[in-house]
């Protein structure tokens, strides 16, 4: 019996060992499957894993790396060598530095001559990572005539805090040939901002192409009046923040240039300044101008010009949230002088506070002219005390000698939506060309009120302007042709 006995408790025995050791092999298997099922049913063509085969010895335990950041902190790396911390200001970008022109010599005076500092700023930082030309506030600094040339190594921001004022020695300053004072040439990814003013000091200017001061005052300057601020042939531009003011001729140029933004910026100019548009695009697309003051009291687009004036080679343009006036308004031309041929397409303008202007809207051309404007919008626009808020002349003429030609810009595809306001002699003025009647024009939601004023009113005008009307408007637009009588 004791035989029995301990034969059975060593049965007992060996079956509680081969049950825990099948627990364990079980466990393991399990824990296998979850880890490696994917791999092994990928590389295995029967698809079972290592099914009937010896387990491979397990390797040491080491944690995934986690798809998502985890709560726990690992252990911190020693760094081989310290790395510098980052500038707390904002910066150009990564890798950049600074390069302030007083640095470079500026004297920031407003007397000295701070020219040659620019250009030995400028030129460090376009030669390096991206940078920073830093323009400090609370200085004042006089600089001539100069080109900020590229290419450049890589982006650089122009940081404008201060004031840059123009010479205004006459020609002791100026170049006859002259057609800009400041000039960003050939250049990808340039910023120019800042809270600072470029003064143009364009009153010297002015008072020297009035008729009414004698020979020895307009002979001390050049005939042609510069630009304030000029961008050529570059791409990626960016122009916030900053006040460009009494330029003598126009404020602010885009020429030849793509993938341009105008953002925050104030231009003004007196009211009787001559010749001083507020910004003018050619040659250039893929332009967005917005939230910017063009406009009333401290911020005046002079009488004489345009707020925004769109030329020749220009498409894709956006234009919108901007405040205007005095001034001409916002204008597409005039295009096709001399018998030259012009394109103007995919333009929008929208959300425009227009005040106290010639004219609100306008596309102008001159006679014996080719090429085409197509594809433009107009759409909420607000004028007050605008004298003409919707303009179409294709009769054009800055001057009394024109003569009537035949030729002309074919204008098509034309939409006015929502103008309202107030207006002081004629509400819409469409004279399109004989020869290329306009087509496509499409007017809706016109709500114009006269402002009683002292002077000759006009009805709505049409010539040669084929379109459709779209809903009520005030006052009634009865002229324009519909286009199957075309």
């Amino acid at each position: 019996m004791a035989s029995l006995s301990s034969r059975g408790s060593l049965t007992t025995l060996l079956l509680l060992v081969l049950m825990a050791c099948s627990s364990f092999a079980t466990c393991g298997a399990t824990r296998d499957w979850h880890l490696d099922s994917s791999r092994a049913g990928k590389k295995g063509k029967s698809g079972h894993g290592n099914h009937g085969h010896p387990k491979p010895k397990p390797k040491p335990c080491s944690p995934k790396r986690p798809r998502f950041s985890t709560c726990s902190k690992p252990k911190p790396k020693p760094s081989p060598t310290p790395q510098p911390s980052p500038s707390p200001s904002p910066p150009p970008p990564q890798g950049g530095g600074m390069f302030n022109v007083l640095d470079y010599g500026a004297d920031g005076d407003g007397v000295n001559d701070d020219t040659k500092a620019f250009q030995a700023a400028w030129a460090a930082a376009c030669d390096g990572a991206p940078s920073k030309v830093i323009v400090p506030s609370n200085f004042e600094f006089l600089v001539g005539p100069i080109s900020f040339s590229g290419p450049c190594k890589s982006n650089v921001v122009f940081q404008v805090d201060g004031k840059i004022i123009a010479p205004s020695s006459g020609r002791k300053a100026w170049n006859s040939d002259l057609l800009q004072w400041l000039e960003f040439r050939g250049l990808k990814g340039i910023r120019i901002e800042g809270q600072g003013i470029i003064e143009g000091q364009g009153s010297a200017w002015w008072s020297s192409s009035s008729s009414l001061l004698g020979s020895d005052v307009s002979e001390q300057w050049p005939h042609v009046k510069p630009t304030a601020l000029r961008f050529y042939g570059s791409s990626d531009v960016t122009v916030s923040g900053s006040t460009v003011r009494n330029s003598p001729q126009v404020h602010l140029k885009f020429d030849s240039c793509q993938a341009v933004e105008v953002t925050g910026v104030t231009i003004s100019s007196p009211g009787d300044s001559p010749n001083t548009d507020g910004i003018h695009l050619q040659n250039s697309v893929n332009v967005f101008i917005h939230n910017t003051d063009l406009s009333c009291d401290t911020c005046v687009c002079s009488i004489g010009d345009d707020c925004i004036s769109i030329q020749t080679g220009c498409s894709n343009i956006l234009v919108q949230n901007v405040n205007c006036g005095p001034g001409h308004g916002i204008s597409i031309g005039g295009l096709g002088k001399a018998d030259s041929q012009a394109s103007v397409s995919n333009v929008t303008v929208q959300n425009a506070n227009i005040v106290g202007t010639m004219t609100g809207v306008r596309i102008k051309t001159w006679q014996g002219g080719s090429g085409f404007v197509k594809c433009i919008r107009f759409a909420k626009i607000k004028v007050s005390k605008v004298k003409t808020p919707i303009v179409i002349d294709q009769f054009y003429c800055d001057h009394r000698d024109c003569k009537n030609q035949t030729s002309a810009v074919a204008l098509s595809d034309i939409a006015y939506d929502g103008i309202v306001g107030t207006y002081t002699v004629q509400p819409v003025y469409l004279a399109c060309s004989d020869g290329k009647p306009c087509r496509n024009i499409h007017l809706s939601d016109i709500q114009l009120q006269l402002l009683k004023q002292r002077g000759r009113t006009y009805d709505p005008f049409c010539w040669q302007a084929y379109g459709d009307l779209r809903g009520p408007a005030e006052p009634p637009i009865t002229c324009l042709r519909t286009n199957n009588t075309i």
